[in-house]
């Protein structure tokens, strides 16, 4: 098939995506899964490379509008949700609107980034490759000890003297360790002994990832009854070339590190580099998560196409894996282009959409929004695994609202993934289980 229509086919999948994004928490991965399941019976429409080029496309639009319900609704992904914070905050000072376009901006800034350094891609990744391999246990290790270690005490060095102070500062900094430990733990139980019956595995951490992430935001506000006062539909955003650059600089690197590492995802990614660049302003931040979200997603799937690699990063590539294998240069250099024109298609409908969620929350109630976000997780959680998923969401929902009562860092949530996967590759995740009483 010519590369135009296959173009045309991945910003079919772009538009398709944006407006399946709108749904909180439903992630792409889930709606792929189900494609590649069903491609035998596709095969007659679509042919192998025209259904990679829609997966593309999908992940493109889920990458830059999912920012809207995550700003809006406050029901984010395990990428997503360190702009939360912030994008709530620019929400309630009625500049919402600003917020996602301002993700939207980075997101267009990693698209930029990928178009360019895509001719070197190939070569760079397969020396990266080769010198990583035999390295990823220590430095996902190593990931997490900085994870940990960079839990800092909110109450800086004021505040009373003695065991008073020591106890306020152990109580954010131990709740993080807390979920840390309790989110690997379920990962262990999610990895060895899971409740989801095997065929659907696919869709297994789907409950932990909405419990951990999702649940526990739309809970808070449901709880907190928070009100969104009118938005400001801004005809420009407050930011300066500059802050730009150095959040799409911090976010396009972050977002390649987790890309291209196992396991680590863009908000991590997107953490790291922050770190590194010394990210303090709002915007910078936004920016340059948008930035990584966008790059971890898309840059990790894009690694796919590269012919002779065979890197499967991330669960796009992963699930695309087990039915087709892309072969030539020609694909590749389609699929950077499909890339392109479907990204910018998906900046023009993250406009539209945010406008249209600035008129859902102000006319309706966001108690009644967060009750009907609610709903739609639980059901999306029933219809996609079953009673076993519900069984695995209620208590990584315990453990997700952790961060929110004692004030530490969601991000340590992801133990779900780094614990079990970090030890499996240290060789002593089989003996931790038995220990365990898994196997």
């Amino acid at each position: 098939m010519d590369s135009i229509a296959l173009i045309l086919i991945a910003v079919l999948g772009a538009v398709a995506a944006s407006i399946l994004a709108l749904i909180p928490a439903l992630h792409i991965y889930n709606v792929a899964g189900l494609l590649i399941l069903s491609a035998g019976a596709l095969s007659s429409v679509l042919q192998p490379d025209q259904l990679a080029m829609l997966l593309l496309g999908l992940v493109v639009g889920y990458a830059m509008i999912s920012t809207v319900p995550s700003i809006f609704l406050a029901a984010p992904d395990e990428s997503s949700a360190f702009i939360v914070l912030p994008g709530q905050k620019w929400l309630l000072e009625r500049r919402g609107y600003e917020a996602a376009i301002l993700t939207g901006v980075g997101s267009l800034c990693g698209l930029a980034a990928i178009v360019v350094i895509s001719p070197v891609a190939g070569e760079a990744a397969r020396v990266l490759q080769i010198v990583v391999s035999p390295h990823l246990g220590w430095i996902l290790a190593a990931i997490i000890v900085f994870m940990l270690m960079s839990e800092w005490p909110k109450s800086g060095d004021r505040g009373p003297s003695g065991w008073a102070r020591f106890r306020e500062a152990w109580t954010g900094l131990g709740a993080g360790l807390l979920t840390f430990l309790l989110s690997g733990l379920l990962g262990f139980i999610i990895m060895y002994r899971s409740v989801v019956p095997t065929e659907i595995a696919f869709q297994n951490l789907l409950p932990a990832f909405l419990g951990l992430f999702a649940i526990p935001m739309v809970l808070t506000n449901l709880i907190m009854g928070m009100k969104v006062p009118p938005q400001h539909i801004a005809r420009s955003i407050d930011v300066t070339p500059a802050l730009v650059l150095r959040g799409a600089f911090a976010g396009t690197l972050g977002g390649m590190f987790a890309a291209f590492f196992p396991v680590v995802t863009g908000g991590i990614g997107g953490f790291l580099a922050g770190h590194a660049t010394a990210q303090r302003d709002d915007r910078s931040f936004i920016v340059s998560q948008g930035a990584s979200k966008f790059v971890y997603y898309v840059g990790g799937f894009l690694l796919f196409f590269l012919p002779g690699l065979h890197l499967a990063r991330g669960g796009m590539a992963q699930m695309t894996a087990t039915i087709y294998t892309p072969d030539t240069p020609q694909l590749y250099f389609t699929a950077v282009a499909a890339m392109a024109v479907s990204g910018a298609v998906a900046f023009g409908l993250l406009i539209v959409f945010s406008r249209l969620a600035i008129k859902l929350v102000e006319r309706i109630d966001y108690r009644t929004i967060s009750i009907v976000t609610l709903m739609l997780l639980i059901g999306l959680i029933f219809l996609t695994t079953g009673f076993g998923g519900l069984l695995i969401a209620l208590p990584a929902t315990a453990i997700g609202m952790i961060p929110t009562l004692f004030g530490s860092r969601r991000m340590n949530c992801l133990g779900v993934l780094l614990l079990p996967i970090t030890l499996n590759m240290a060789g002593v995740g089989p003996a931790i289980a038995k220990m365990l009483g898994l196997i």
